[in-house]
This record gives C-alpha cells, structure tokens and sequence, in this order.
C-alpha cells in the first residue's frame, strides 16, 4: 500500500513502542496541520 506519515503519539495511543518495516497494522488518516496525511488508531494485525 501507500506510504504514511506515523507520529510517535500515535504509536503511545495505540501501546505499540514502535513498527518494523512490513508490519501489517490498521489504521485511520487524518490530515495534519501542514495538511500531510497522517496515521491514527493504529492496531497490529
């Protein structure tokens, strides 16, 4: 899939310490405050 930005407060929200490189994971987009689309309510799969 399409690459997105993940902030390290939304990896604390979620209790994840961190996500490897093809780690499969769900989450919402949001647009940030430069209007860059960003993860949110990360989950593992």
């Amino acid at each position: 899939g399409k690459d997105v930005f993940v902030h390290v407060s939304a990896l604390d929200r979620a209790g994840l310490g961190g996500l490897s490189e093809g780690q499969k994971v769900t989450f919402d987009t949001e647009a940030d405050r430069m209007g860059r689309s960003s993860a949110t309510n990360l989950a593992l799969v």
